[in-house]
């Protein structure tokens, strides 16, 4: 059986929510009301609910970057990640760290960028060639 996960979290706006998680994600929306609408999240349940969103600070030290937390994230085989990271070059949306290839050569290498939603909630995605190197110590 495969597990799904499921997280909620505010968002300021709908309107914007829905453009961005998804025209510029991609994202299929599925159930919603007047306060809140989720999405498929690369297959995974996302509620978005209207209200205050989360304190975020560059805390987490990942490599050389300090990196928002608390943040969402998925992990894409790579060419997925690829036209992703172009999809939102298109759509002219800012990065808080531009698409790069991080602990290149060693395990666990992984290409990945962090953007926020237009509610300032980080998200970061990461790119992998094999997954088998997503646990690789």
């Amino acid at each position: 059986m495969k597990s799904l996960f499921h997280l909620a979290y505010n968002v300021t706006s709908l309107e914007e929510t829905r453009r961005f998680y998804g025209e510029v994600l991609g994202c299929k929306e599925g159930r919603s009301t007047e306060t809140w609408v989720d999405y498929d999240f690369f297959g995974h349940q996302l509620s978005l609910h209207l209200g205050e969103p989360f304190q975020t600070a560059n805390t987490g030290r990942v490599g050389n970057c300090m990196v928002p937390m608390p943040h969402l994230g998925i992990i894409l085989p790579m060419g997925e990640w690829q036209a992703l990271a172009e999809r939102l070059k298109a759509a002219n949306h800012s990065f808080e760290f531009e698409p790069f290839l991080r602990f290149e050569g060693e395990p666990g290498e992984q290409a990945t960028m962090f953007f926020r939603d237009p509610s300032g909630n980080p998200i970061e995605v990461k790119g992998f060639a094999d997954f088998e190197g997503v646990f690789a110590a």
